[in-house]
């Protein structure tokens, strides 16, 4: 822990000309009076570093020192490639070997490019998950997320419509979606498939309950693209989930808010498939939605903009919702 630490002390002076001990104490997460005895192990160990005495002083290397220490692991490599999203690496465990990574990058950089960094991270920053999302990480994330860097196969005991079932995976991909981390993995044998060939699927993390480790690795699928298949998967989802219909009636206004407040995709669909407006503007449209109870909630938004005209009951339900309203408001 302290080679790391001192190692990093260095490659922090060496890509600033001078840093007060407040600062290296903050960077190190330590105290300032063990930056002063890191500072004083490197001395000893041949290591140039001065320190400024006074208010403005502070520690820097002298005459040019640079440290060869600057070889990027495969670790500090693969996170380095994360560090847009550091509240992901956070949550992976992979702070640590992101912060390392990015520190060789700087002093490994000409000196007239040591403050590129810096300028780029006061310019742009990914806030990965949604508002309003719990701030606790799923506790097994970094287990898992160790098993898909090896390609280790994991036993998991997975909740999934209240009742618990264990499975052997194979981890292929973490996807963090709307501050919610899924993982991507292949059950070997899944579904009468061979163990060769099994099925991938996909699973919340924060439903996993155990995560166990073993020593044996897969060989991963040479034609599996993690984006690739997310991005169907996510589409199937989506389309999976739109299990009813609605009829409705949209004035301009309406029309133009639907996709605001229901599936987006769904609702161009039916926009694009509807006829000519009526005398007054206005388009019949069929909907797809998850049920009529989410459709309730969603086309209250759209207030007097959207007439439901089928299903009879969600149509009375409505009207039933703008008496009130309109009694409310008398």
């Amino acid at each position: 822990m302290r080679a790391a630490r001192l190692i990093k002390l260095v490659l922090l002076l060496q890509s600033r000309s001078s840093m007060t001990g407040t600062e290296l104490a903050r960077r190190l997460e330590v105290s300032e009076r063990t930056v002063a005895r890191d500072v004083l192990a490197l001395s000893e160990a041949g290591v140039p570093v001065y320190a400024d005495r006074g208010r403005a002083g502070g520690y820097r290397l002298v005459g040019g020192y640079r440290t060869r220490l600057t070889g990027l692991g495969r670790t500090e490599a693969e996170a380095l490639f994360l560090s847009g999203v550091p509240s992901a690496l956070r949550e992976m465990g992979l702070a640590d070997a992101a912060s390392a990574a990015r520190l060789k990058v700087a002093a490994a950089l000409n000196p007239e490019l040591s403050d590129a960094p810096a300028i780029a991270a006061q310019r742009f920053h990914l806030d990965a998950p949604g508002w309003w999302q719990p701030a606790d990480p799923p506790a097994l994330l970094p287990a898992l997320a160790d098993a898909v860097w090896d390609d280790r196969v994991v036993t998991a005991r997975y909740v999934r419509k209240g009742a618990e079932a264990e499975r052997e995976l194979e981890p292929y991909g973490l996807v963090l979606k709307g501050g919610i981390w899924y993982l991507a993995a292949r059950v070997p044998g899944a579904s009468g498939e061979s163990r060769d060939s099994g099925a991938f699927r996909v699973y919340r993390v924060d439903r996993f309950t155990a995560v166990a480790t073993g020593g044996d690795r897969f060989t991963r699928a040479d034609d599996f693209d993690l984006p690739a298949f997310w991005e169907e998967r996510a589409a199937e989802f989506a389309r999976s989930i739109l299990r009813d219909r609605v009829g409705l009636r949209l004035t301009p206004e309406g029309a133009s808010r639907l996709p605001h407040v229901t599936d987006r995709v769904a609702a161009e669909e039916a926009l694009r498939a509807a006829g000519a407006p009526d005398d007054r503007g206005r388009v019949t449209v069929s909907l797809p939605v998850e049920s009529l109870e989410v459709a309730y909630a969603q086309l209250l938004g759209l207030g007097p903009e959207a007439e439901v005209l089928e299903p009879p009951a969600l149509r009375a339900r409505c009207a039933e919702a703008a008496a009130r309203s309109a009694e409310l408001y008398r």
